[in-house]
C-alpha cells in the first residue's frame, strides 16, 4: 500500500534524513520509534510533501508521490495527525472536522465517524480550543478520516495526553483498522502504547533506521534502550 526507497531530506546544506526505505502493507499498522530530534515529525513532514525531499520510489497503492503537492497527496489516499494536533480552536468540532471534506469522497460526516468518537457528537458544537488535549487528539484523528484515506500517518499522538486516554486512543486505532481497513504508519516514543497497536516497529536515529522488529519478536529492553537519553 505505501512504499518509500532512498528518501532523502535536507535543511540547507544539512541532511537529516539518510536514504531511508520502507514497506507498509494494506491493513498494517507500523510505528517508527524514536527520542526526540531523531527525524521522526521532518520524515512525516517529508511523506506529506510538506518538506522537500527525494526519493527513489515513492508511492501509495502503486501511485506515483514523487513532485506531487501535498493536497494532492491527501487526494491520492494520504492523511495526516501532525504533532500537537493542530485543530482550528476557533472552530467547532463540526467545522474543524468538516474541513477534511474538501479533498473528500464524502460530502457530509460519515456517521462512523461519530460512532467511532462519541464525545465528539457530545461536543460537536464546542470551539475546538475549549476541549482537553485527548479530545483535541481524537478531533484530528477524525478530521483527517473523513479525508478516506487509504495510509494515515499519525505523529506522537500520545503526546501530552493522559493514560486513560491513551489506552482509549490504541483502541480507536485498531477499531479504525477493522472498519476501513487502512494502513497506518505512527510515530511513537511511548511503547506500551506503540505494543498496542503496531504490527512492525522501526527505531530511527539522526535520521538513520537502525533496528527493525515484528511486534512479536520485540525485545523490549532493546527498545526502550534506543529511546532513553
Amino acid at each position: 500500500m505505501f512504499e518509500i526507497s532512498d528518501l532523502q531530506v535536507s535543511y540547507g546544506q544539512s541532511q537529516v534524513i539518510h536514504g531511508l526505505s520502507f514497506t507498509a502493507a494494506k491493513n498494517e499498522t507500523l510505528a517508527i520509534m524514536g527520542r526526540n530530534g531523531m527525524g521522526k515529525t521532518t520524515l512525516f513532514k517529508s511523506l506529506m510533501g510538506i518538506l522537500p525531499s527525494k526519493a527513489a520510489k515513492a508511492t501509495v497503492d502503486g501511485e506515483n508521490l514523487n513532485g506531487v503537492d501535498t493536497y494532492q497527496r491527501v487526494a491520492k489516499g494520504l492523511a495526516y495527525v501532525p504533532q500537537g494536533r493542530m485543530i482550528f480552536s476557533t472552530m467547532t468540532v463540526q467545522e474543524n472536522i468538516e474541513t477534511g471534506l474538501e479533498n473528500s469522497k464524502f460530502r457530509e460526516i460519515p456517521e462512523d465517524i461519530y460512532a467511532l468518537f462519541p464525545v465528539l457528537y457530545d461536543m460537536r458544537k464546542r470551539k475546538g480550543g475549549n476541549l482537553s488535549g485527548g479530545q483535541q487528539q481524537q478531533l484530528a484523528i477524525a478530521r483527517a478520516l473523513v479525508t478516506n484515506p487509504k495510509v494515515l500517518l499519525l505523529d506522537e499522538p500520545t503526546e501530552g495526553i493522559q493514560p486513560s486516554i491513551i489506552k482509549d486512543i490504541a483502541n480507536v486505532l485498531n477499531e479504525i483498522r477493522k472498519m476501513r481497513e487502512i494502513t497506518i504508519i505512527v510515530s511513537e516514543q511511548v511503547l506500551s502504547f506503540t505494543m498496542e497497536v503496531a504490527d512492525r516497529i522501526i527505531v530511527i536515529d539522526k535520521g538513520n533506521f537502525i533496528h527493525e522488529d515484528k511486534r512479536d519478536d520485540v525485545d523490549a529492553a532493546k527498545i526502550k534502550s534506543y529511546l532513553s537519553v
